[in-house]
């Protein structure tokens, strides 16, 4: 019986037999964590990712509070998208972003939204009329002690003079997307989202503009996570910032940075 002299040579045919016989091993997926927000811009551009020949993508969402929350306590993911600075910060002072990856990838706008068939029109100026519009309704919104679009909605409010008057009348949500989901619904007269999520629901249309200085820039930075930063995540990463996705980021109304 012929013996193996050298045991790398043995474990390199195995290998090669193995490979022939099952196929080469699966690259590993690519976990993305994204704010609620960029649901389907990066569900599409996943498919589109996959569609060249990459690796799958298993994406995350939520409010960007909570991703940065699981993402310290964890959680395998190895790309994180937020919709504001304030939790991509939370995640740079505790040493969890890969060095150098941190981008601010995208820019949105700040919307006041009803039901498809309300008729209100509503001029977003100083000391605007609110309170009155909503009666015994409420404001849905995120909650503006975490979830991004309700600290942008709770400063634009402020500075617009209008936020003691209608504090007691919100209805927050965990996420820009479950904000959205009680004006379709019907169960609140108004609700803040960010024009991208407007733009997506047939069941809800944007009533008001708020003024782009009201509230600081909608920035949506992305990063990769320390120790998660694998090839198969940095070519990802690579892609989000590519031509491709940026025309797909643009169909669902992000400004492009």
């Amino acid at each position: 019986m012929r013996v193996f002299k050298s045991l790398p040579a043995f474990v390199a045919l195995i290998t090669i037999f193995a490979s022939l016989l099952f196929g080469a091993p699966a690259r590993a997926d690519v976990v993305v964590f994204a704010a609620a927000s960029a649901t389907d811009a990066v569900n599409d551009i996943g498919k589109a990712y996959v569609a060249t020949g990459g690796a799958a993508i298993v994406p995350s969402y939520a409010s960007s509070s909570t991703l940065a929350k699981q993402i310290e306590s964890g959680a395998p993911a190895s790309i994180f998208l937020s919709a504001d600075e304030r939790w991509m910060d939370y995640l740079a002072d505790r040493n969890l972003l890969a060095a150098g990856s941190r981008l601010n990838l995208l820019g949105n706008r700040v919307v006041l939204v009803a039901p498809k068939d309300s008729t209100a029109k509503i001029d977003i100026v100083p000391g605007f009329p609110l309170a009155k519009l909503l009666g015994d309704g409420r404001l849905a919104v995120g909650d503006p002690s975490h979830v991004p679009v309700g600290a942008y909605t709770q400063k634009a409010l402020e500075k617009l003079g209008v936020w003691d008057s209608v504090q007691n009348k919100l209805a927050p949500a965990d996420s820009v997307r479950a904000a959205l989901a009680f004006v379709e619904r019907g169960e609140t007269p108004f609700g803040v989202v960010y024009e991208t999520d407007a733009a997506i629901s047939d069941k809800v249309k944007v009533v008001g503009l708020f003024p782009e200085d009201s509230h600081p820039p909608v920035v949506y930075p992305a990063a990769l996570i320390a120790g998660k930063d694998s090839t198969e995540a940095k070519a990802f990463f690579a892609f989000l910032q590519g031509p491709e996705a940026k025309t797909i980021f643009r169909k669902y109304g992000f400004a492009v940075k």
